[in-house]
């Protein structure tokens, strides 16, 4: 009841923070224009600028959908918490196969990856890959300002017992990364980059840091995270929550370039 109770509250604060301005950003579309032009590389004062105006753009239909996307799922998969953890974790076989997860989610890897690759790009003027990098360093700075924040309002504990567990950080960065690819790159990068989050997810399951539920809100932050930082991108999907007496979903909407 406790986890119930904590999980509610630190949803309703996020759905009400984003539904807030709500209106008056969809009154005004070119308040989500992006902070920096698309044709022009940000210096590296500007990561971090750009990140305080990414979460002036926070609040939007699109992101409010993924927030409560995100929640109807986790709440659907509360119920398999245990179930799932049992059938990941209790299985030796797969502490090999998942041991990577925990490195490729993890803060050092998923900022070293993004500063790498603004750092190339500024090098060897890659305008593209420099806009990719500070895209996917923006993305990172605000999933992981998003799960410490619903991490401290939900306080739920981690299976193992140490910890905060709500949402899964891992899964959020990963999430966020793999977005900002997909907004970039399309589906071609986009599909590999979703699964390899997912495996990120699956391993913290597996090693008894997460719950399903704690990785399912994790992806729906991460997508929100990494969406914001590329507003103005091309969309290639829309996404809403689908609840009824005997359904309990999500609806996805794909839109052609």
């Amino acid at each position: 009841m406790r986890i119930a109770k904590s999980f509610a509250t630190s949803l309703v604060a996020l759905v009400a923070f984003t539904a807030a301005a709500t209106p008056a950003r969809a009154q005004s579309p070119s308040s989500q224009a992006p902070a920096v032009p698309s044709d022009q590389t940000p210096s590296f004062v500007q990561l971090f600028t750009g990140t305080v105006r990414d979460f002036k753009k926070l609040p939007t239909l699109d992101n409010l959908g993924w927030l409560a996307a995100g929640g109807v799922l986790s709440l659907a998969t509360h119920e398999a918490d245990a179930r799932s953890t049992r059938l990941l974790a209790d299985n030796d076989g797969l502490r090999e196969p998942f041991k990577a997860g925990a490195f490729l989610g993890g803060t050092p890897f998923e900022f070293g990856a993004a500063f790498a690759a603004y750092s190339a790009g500024r090098a060897f003027k890659q305008d593209r890959l420099a806009l990719v990098g500070a895209d996917l360093v923006r993305a990172e700075l605000m999933a992981e300002a998003l799960a410490i924040g619903v991490k401290q309002a939900a306080r739920r504990d981690r299976p193992s017992g140490s910890g905060f567990s709500f949402p899964s950080g891992h899964t959020t960065a990963s999430f966020a990364a793999a977005t900002v690819l997909q907004r970039h790159f399309g589906w071609k990068l986009g599909i590999p980059s979703y699964a390899l989050a997912s495996y990120v997810g699956a391993s913290r399951i597996q090693n008894r840091r997460h719950y399903l539920s704690d990785v399912t809100f994790g992806a729906a932050l991460g997508v929100i995270a990494g969406r914001t930082a590329t507003l103005g991108r091309q969309r290639a999907f829309t996404i809403s929550p689908v609840v009824s007496p005997d359904t309990t979903g999500v609806l996805v909407r794909w839109i052609r370039p």
